[in-house]
């Protein structure tokens, strides 16, 4: 099933309630800051455990002392409000930390 694309009023809207991600090349993207490596793997890992149980799977990338994290729906080719409750959940669980 195909979900519609966020139109630009919409995009904004939502990045006004994400700080630090921004939307380009379909994708909302956010970059973290994380003390270890293995906090980033740890990170990227709780990350991925939520999109499986919701069935959508950003990019991931754990490099030293940082996640990025990118969220687009590929087969709608752009950002969806799926992208956008992915980008919340990880917001939520980086403040927790």
């Amino acid at each position: 099933m195909t979900r519609p694309l966020l139109d630009d009023a919409s995009l904004a809207a939502a990045l006004v309630t994400l700080p630090g991600w921004t939307a380009r090349d379909g994708a909302l993207h956010a970059t973290f800051a994380v003390p270890t490596y293995e906090a980033g793997v740890a990170l990227a890992v709780q990350i991925a455990l939520y999109a499986q149980r919701v069935d959508h799977h950003p990019d991931l990338l754990v490099q030293w002392r940082k996640v990025t994290v990118s969220w687009g729906t590929h087969d709608a080719g752009g950002i969806t409000a799926r992208d956008v409750e992915g980008a919340r959940y990880v917001a939520s669980i980086v403040a927790q930390r």
